[in-house]
């Protein structure tokens, strides 16, 4: 079985108990990842963990280097990421301190941030209807389930850009659209993920409720903190019982999610670009 990756959001930059911990820095030909990776073993699996935002939370949404993080897992045999992230609510039956297993998204960044390691010289065109591996989505509702842990099987998250909040006439305009969590970093992780073949699946800790609801004050960093504070322990105790449950070898189709994606001629796709991407593209050149 392949390593599991595990990205964690704020108020999650460690993972207690791993056996045999050390830290690696990976090079990537897209500069820096956000900090050391960090692999052990964790329930009898290997572990691969990284704090999106760096170790003492030091970088913004915007400015986290994706395409460098998603490289560096798949650099060390990451096959599947778990995803732990902090949002908001904009629906009133998705309550602070849930937790929502995301099977859609919309994007809100327009396209501020580097989404796609096909460029400069190769097109690859990829599904994208279902953005997050069913199967391992699945896995992570059963085991919220298991543990009597609150959970909603499927939601969309809109990725607004950040850093700030959202205004209230924003709030209004997503929950008019059916949305039903906001978040800043999660549809470029799962862009470059599919592109990579990684199963990606997003454990999203409810927060807060943004600032539509009208019995509740605005949103600020201190309630955010406070409410992720109380949910950590419970996306640990889900991580562990869902690596308890991964089954050996994959069955989804996230592992040949480039099959038929490549478009450019393999003749023109400059040596460079084969060489930086040929941990992702080498079996189909």
């Amino acid at each position: 079985m392949g390593r599991i990756g595990i990205i964690g959001g704020s108020g999650l930059y460690d993972i207690e108990g791993l056996k045999g911990a050390k830290k690696i820095n990976v090079t990537t030909p897209f500069g820096r990842p956000s900090d050391a990776f960090v692999m052990g073993s964790l329930e009898g699996s290997e572990i691969v963990f990284l704090p999106r935002h760096g170790v003492g939370h030091r970088i913004s949404p915007s400015e986290i280097n994706y395409r460098a993080n998603i490289y560096g897992m798949k650099k060390l045999g990451v096959e599947r990421i778990i995803s732990v992230s902090a949002c908001g609510s904009l629906k009133e039956e998705i309550r602070p301190l849930d937790f929502v297993i995301v099977d859609q998204f919309v994007d809100r960044t327009n396209q501020a941030r580097q989404m796609s390691f096909f460029k400069n010289g190769i097109v690859a065109h990829l599904v994208f209807a279902h953005p997050v591996c069913g199967e391992l989505s699945a896995l992570l509702y059963e085991g919220a389930k298991r543990l009597h842990i609150s959970a909603h099987k499927g939601g969309t998250y809109i990725n607004m850009e950040g850093p700030a909040f959202s205004t209230l006439a924003e709030s209004n305009l997503y929950r008019s659209w059916n949305i039903d969590i906001i978040g800043m970093t999660n549809i470029a992780e799962a862009k470059l993920a599919r592109e990579a073949e990684i199963c990606y699946a997003t454990l999203a800790a409810v927060t807060d409720y943004d600032c539509w609801h009208p019995q509740h004050e605005s949103v600020t960093i201190d309630m955010v903190i406070e409410s992720l504070g109380k949910n950590i322990n419970n996306a640990k105790m889900m991580i562990r019982e869902v690596i308890k449950n991964i089954p050996s070898q994959r069955q989804c189709a996230c592992k040949d999610a480039l099959k038929y994606a490549i478009v450019t001629d393999r003749k023109s796709i400059p040596a460079k670009v084969k060489k930086d991407l040929g941990i992702i593209i080498g079996k189909y050149l």
